[in-house]
């Protein structure tokens, strides 16, 4: 019988591990901003892979906050970032005078993050932060604090837990390195 556990060369991050390290990023988060917001915060969700890690790190945070949403496009199917970034979906309200907390899935080239934060900061936020989920340490990468980061991982196709190949294995409820063999068919 077939399982999508099948197509992994091994689980990286497991759900016991993956929900302790949420927890913890969203106490320090509701630490962090508790004496700045008194209207809370708006976390910005970067579709669609790292909804998952939105949702449960948002159910962590003990401050008011509002949701909104922006899908940028790199990949498109493949399994390397094509370089060039584009905006999807952009945030539905205004963002003027308002401390932000972009949610990201992985950091990888970093050209997403360096684009999308570029592109919040020309909208006068109060302030921006970064939640992200995993950084890929890769040659070239663009330079980047992130404050609250979940894992680093390894330098491999990586999926779960809402990051996808092709639209697929992002219900998987853990993290693992795919088989090549499934990405370079």
């Amino acid at each position: 019988m077939y399982s999508m556990r099948d197509d992994l060369t091994e689980v990286v991050y497991t759900e016991k591990k993956i929900a302790a390290r949420v927890e913890e990023l969203g106490f320090q988060i509701t630490d962090d901003f508790k004496d700045k917001v008194k209207d809370g915060i708006v976390a910005i969700t970067v579709l669609r892979g790292a909804i998952t890690f939105s949702t449960d790190l948002c159910r962590c945070i003990d401050l008011p906050m509002e949701a909104d949403f922006m899908q940028l496009s790199s990949y498109g199917d493949g399994h390397k970032s094509s370089g060039s970034v584009k905006i999807k979906k952009d945030v539905s309200s205004s963002i003027t005078g308002k401390h932000v907390l972009v949610i990201e899935d992985i950091y990888d080239t970093g050209n997403s993050m360096q684009f999308l934060t570029n592109f919040l900061q020309s909208k006068n936020p109060k302030s921006i932060s970064t939640a992200v989920l995993l950084r890929k340490d890769v040659e070239n990468q663009i330079p980047f604090d992130i404050d609250y980061l979940a894992f680093h991982c390894p330098n491999e196709f990586i999926v779960g837990y809402g990051l996808d190949y092709a639209q697929k294995y992002r219900n998987l409820p853990y993290i693992g390195i795919l088989k090549p063999e499934i990405y370079l068919s």
